[in-house]
């Protein structure tokens, strides 16, 4: 079985081989070659120590010499070469106490986490595949090496990589990797805020973002989700729904494009859902002010898995808007997207429509119909050029200060009045009509 190394990959590769030591390519980047697709990095595993790595490439970089990496650095591109090791006992669910180097190729996949992972190539030898990586690859499966319940008391983030994994590759989990993890799920709670982002977010945006439901089946959410634990115990009985809010959500983030803010949204949208759930004398379910218990939520969740403030930002607006429903009318557009803000109103259409989509097919062409509208809408805004801000006016605060009105909240109250003005009629957006209007609007304010 051959692979196609890049020419860097290999220069480093005989590079190692020439000075008498064995040298492979390792791990994902082997795993995506044998898969067609295009690995996004390429490491390498060696037997040699860190400093006779060092001593061979003339640009280096101890990444983590402490435990065996170095990258070399060939023009401007890095490759990180890890010498062969063996990992010492386990003592957090998440790091060994010790790394002790080894001569063994062999010894060196072993403590690798699924046997998709555990292969090496180099164009001497070959395929290196010890624990039927490839047979896996052609099965679709997610299979630990080894023992699965090692591997995950080893590192407890594997849990949460193994359905990550199957939701890139569309694969499954072997049965005895998912019992493990359905016995051991508690470990998550030793593993870092950052690192559960990391790979929820990899699962989120994954071609296959609905194997989160794997994630609950195996308890994991309940441990770093618990909130998405609640929506899947949530029913709708309510014409407008058909499933769970649980399901609702799942199929409402297989709506939108693969980008993390959208995603992150479709799955926080309806988290206050639970709390804000009530049902009238005909057993009908009502979820009256959900939305903003729900971007409460969001806030509250991002920051505990340590999201930047961004992302936070827009993750919340755009929750606490998913279920706006703005005048079908150019005014009413134009008011919905200074509200929303221009960044993101595109992306609130989007999730508005992935909200519907996820809703009861019966309802869903008349809420269709009526989105085309706004969209129509917004679209003829954007080609019209229309004020939707205070930055697109065509006066200032400064251009009202010359005019007398001074510095101050007035001045402000002043522009929002003006702008109100604007966004009603984009026509009024001309200097000599505004700063005529700013002056009767600050005179009337003072009598």
């Amino acid at each position: 079985m051959q692979i196609e190394i890049p020419e860097k990959v290999n220069r480093i590769i005989s590079t190692l081989a020439a000075a008498g030591y064995e040298a492979y390519a390792v791990g994902g980047c082997v795993r995506d070659a044998l898969l067609g697709r295009e690995p996004a990095d390429w490491d390498i595993t060696t037997s040699a120590s860190p400093y006779q790595v060092k001593a061979l490439f003339a640009r280096t970089i101890d990444t983590g010499i402490q435990h065996g990496t170095v990258t070399v650095m060939l023009g401007k591109e890095g490759f990180e070469v890890t010498t062969y090791r063996l990992d010492g006992e386990y003592e957090d669910c998440r790091h060994p106490k010790e790394v002790v180097f080894t001569k063994s190729l062999l010894e060196d996949l072993k403590r690798r986490d699924f046997t998709i992972n555990a292969m090496a190539y180099n164009e001497e030898r070959g395929l290196v595949d010890e624990f039927d990586g490839v047979g896996d690859l052609k099965r679709g499966i997610i299979r630990c090496v080894g023992e699965a319940r090692e591997r995950f008391q080893e590192d407890a983030l594997r849990m949460l990589r193994a359905v990550r994994f199957a939701a890139q590759l569309g694969f499954v989990l072997d049965e005895q990797t998912k019992q493990a993890i359905c016995e051991l799920r508690e470990n998550l709670r030793k593993v870092s805020a950052e690192r559960i982002q990391t790979e929820l977010v990899k699962l989120l945006v994954s071609p296959h973002p609905e194997r989160l439901l794997e994630a609950w089946e195996t308890g994991m959410t309940a441990v770093v989700l618990p909130e998405f634990d609640a929506c899947m115990a949530c029913e709708q009985n309510n014409p407008h729904h058909s499933y769970s809010v649980g399901v609702h959500t799942i199929k409402s983030m297989g709506e939108v494009e693969a980008d993390k803010v959208l995603r992150l949204t479709m799955l926080f949208h309806d988290f206050g859902k639970p709390q804000a759930k009530t049902t009238d004398a005909n057993g009908i379910d009502h979820f009256r002010g959900h939305q903003k218990i729900s971007e409460e939520l969001a806030g509250g969740i991002l920051r505990r898995l340590k999201f930047d403030n961004e992302t936070i930002r827009q993750v919340k607006k755009l929750v606490s808007c998913h279920d706006d429903h703005p005048a079908r009318t150019p005014a009413g557009v134009r008011r919905a997207v200074n509200r929303i803000g221009t960044d993101l109103f595109p992306m609130y259409l989007k999730v508005q429509r992935a909200d519907i989509m996820a809703q009861n097919p019966a309802t869903r062409e008349d809420k269709l119909a009526k989105l085309y509208v706004v969209t129509e809408l917004y679209e003829q805004i954007l080609k019209e050029k229309d004020c939707v801000t205070l930055k697109q006016m065509v006066i200032t605060g400064r251009d009202l200060m010359m005019e007398g009105i001074p510095a101050g909240p007035g001045l402000g109250e002043v522009l929002s009045k003006l702008l109100d003005l604007v966004i009603e009629d984009p026509k009024r957006n001309e200097k000599t009509w505004l700063l005529a209007k700013a002056k009767e609007i600050y005179k009337a304010s003072r009598e």
